[in-house]
């Protein structure tokens, strides 16, 4: 996979049904600092980082890079999507490869809306990087995360022990149009 950072970004804003998947802007700022203050969210991710440390430390327009994108429902935002190159350090299968991060807020859970997020961004991404394989790894035991990478279509490469706890690494092929 090409950079990431070879696209023209921001790209337009991408419109589903419900949500639009748009850059941050400084009126996201509150809802990055709840998004990564939230003991809910931060459950399986090694916990929440304190709010004092966010107020001080968060940029007035969080910070804005290819990949990521905020979900926005009726003009606030409601979690971020992030699409960037794996590095390979947790897993070699995954080195090189575009990987799909996703944290929503407590409030937007179980309204499908992580699921139709990340379609549409993995939509773009097939869009901008045509074949290009995804992976995503989550905690085998966060069932909410391991139900939407089955929906998604994420297949599993495998199971590892990591951060003390059992890790999930799925990959999601394109489909690619037939001749």
């Amino acid at each position: 996979m090409e950079d990431l950072g070879s696209v023209a970004w921001p790209p337009e804003p991408i419109g589903t049904d419900r949500l639009v998947l748009r850059e941050p802007g400084a009126r996201d700022r509150a809802a990055f600092i709840e998004l990564l203050a939230s003991p809910q969210v931060h459950a399986y991710l090694g916990g929440p980082r304190p709010r004092e440390e966010l107020e001080r430390e968060m940029p007035g327009v969080p910070e804005r890079w290819p990949g990521s994108f905020v979900v926005d429902l009726d003009g606030s935002m409601i979690g971020q999507v992030l699409l960037r190159r794996a590095s390979g350090h947790r897993r070699p299968a995954a080195a090189g490869k575009a990987e799909l991060g996703y944290l929503f807020l407590p409030r937007a859970w179980g309204f499908g809306y992580a699921a139709e997020a990340c379609a549409a961004a993995l939509g773009w991404l097939a869009g901008a990087f045509p074949g290009e394989p995804v992976v995503l790894t989550t905690q085998s035991a966060n069932a909410g995360s391991m139900r939407l990478a089955a929906k998604l279509g994420f297949t599993e490469v495998e199971r590892f022990e990591a951060w003390g706890a059992e890790q999930w690494l799925g990959t999601h092929s394109p489909v690619t149009p037939s001749g």
